[in-house]
């Protein structure tokens, strides 16, 4: 790893006592200086700037590609800050800021992703709401939930919708500081202030504020309350969705029974399944795949099966959490003819999980002298891109692998999209 410039040191310094402060702000890094301008061409001469046509020429995708290649995290931000203040179609790009943010925190720089989404609250006013969403949240990913709520204090009155109280809400349920949260918020007017400590004032808060509470609001707190095992106060959450007339969604019974697994209790699990059956709402595939997940940490694998069987049999279908939940169980008991079989069906319903996970079959195969159904899993695995050097046949790896690689496939595998396991989408 190169060492740290004096200049990158003093920013991250300055960068690191702004967000130390009271309020939480952050200034971008500085942008690197403009080229001094050329001497103007003499009379009746044309000025040469080739290279400028070009450059405005460049698509989009090209100034994003420079962005996503980017090692310094300083160098990063100021590329980013630079595009998206030259480009209004930038800004309208979602998936770039998502991966500049994750980007940044995976190189341990919180303070560069708060400078980054610091610089873009000078388009607030001209944005539409769903930018005014997207840099709340991200405030989020990057486990700034303080960042997050300042940020929703000072957006115009058009963008204060539920829609992005809640992007706030989530970031502070990811983080678990209830208290933190419902301090946060406690700016109505002082004729109207309560004196909040608990997660369950953020609802009249939001009240107050002139904001109605939906269901990603109260999943949310669900969510939060049952992943930190304060079942007390989750039933308090229920009990407030019924004084206002809101009818629990699977979402809600999801996060239920998330929490009932996490503590072991199977039965009443069980128990909260059979309910949705009989009364509504009818539980979903992620409903299932919690029970799968139950009784695979319990070493119940007949259970596991049984319930999977269940869930294809009513017509659900299995998802990217169903296969990655059950199949290293099977592998693990040796079930491999139930293994093959959802790799089939992964492939059947262009379901993509992690690579690793169709290795796992691959070498277990390859194990029990399985290796002509073996290489049939490495053949569909190329045909649905999965990458060569992550799925082979590791006993003939270098040797007398006949399998020959049928696409030109990437080195990393996206997981499926649309899957409720995946973050952020728990509440809605």
């Amino acid at each position: 790893m190169a060492m740290a410039t004096p200049a990158s040191f003093y920013r991250t310094r300055r960068l690191f006592s702004i967000l130390s402060s009271a309020t939480p702000c952050a200034r971008p890094p500085n942008l690197a200086p403009e080229p001094a301008p050329a001497q103007k061409a003499a009379a009746g001469e044309a000025e040469a700037t080739p290279k400028a046509g070009r450059n405005r020429r460049n698509p989009l995708g090209k100034i994003m590609r420079v962005i996503f290649q980017e090692r310094d995290p300083d160098k990063l931000v100021s590329q980013f800050i630079a595009a998206s203040t030259a480009s209004p179609r930038f800004r309208d790009i979602h998936r770039v800021y998502e991966v500049a943010v994750s980007r940044l925190v995976s190189f341990g720089r919180r303070d560069a992703a708060a400078a980054l989404l610091d610089s873009q609250k000078l388009f607030l006013e001209a944005s539409n709401e769903d930018f005014a969403v997207r840099i709340v949240r991200l405030y989020g990913r990057a486990s700034m939930p303080s960042h997050a709520a300042a940020t929703f204090l000072g957006l115009p009155p058009k963008h204060k919708s539920v829609t992005a109280f809640n992007a706030v809400l989530a970031a502070y349920v990811d983080t678990g500081d209830f208290d933190s949260l419902a301090t946060a918020l406690d700016e109505i007017p002082a004729s109207q202030k309560a004196e909040p400590s608990a997660a369950l004032d953020v609802i009249s808060l939001m009240e107050k504020c002139g904001l109605t509470p939906d269901m990603v609001s109260f999943n949310s707190l669900l969510n939060g309350f049952y992943n930190n095992g304060r079942f007390d106060k989750a039933e308090k959450i229920w009990e407030m969705m019924k004084e206002r007339n809101l009818q629990p969604n699977a979402k809600s019974y999801n996060a239920k029974l998330r929490g009932l697994v996490a503590e072991g209790r199977m039965e009443d699990a069980v128990a909260v399944i059979e309910r949705m059956q009989k009364e509504g709402p009818k539980p979903d595939s992620v409903s299932y795949n919690e029970l799968i997940r139950g009784y695979c940490r319990e070493g119940r694998l007949d259970e596991s099966k049984k319930v999977y069987e269940d869930l294809v049999k009513n017509g659900y279908a299995p998802n990217k959490g169903t296969f990655e939940t059950l199949i290293p169980c099977l592998v693990e008991a040796g079930e491999l003819d139930l293994a093959l079989n959802c790799c089939q069906e992964i492939f059947n319903r262009k379901c993509r999980v992690k690579c690793s996970l169709l290795q796992a079959v691959v070498t277990a195969l390859v194990a029990a002298s399985r290796v002509e159904e073996a290489r049939r899993i490495v053949k569909l695995g190329w045909k649905n891109n999965y990458s060569p050097r992550h799925l082979n046949i590791p006993a003939l790896k270098g040797k007398d692998n006949n399998v020959d690689a049928e696409t030109d496939c990437n080195d990393s595998v996206p997981y499926e999209k649309g899957s409720e396991e995946e973050v952020g989408s728990k509440t809605a």
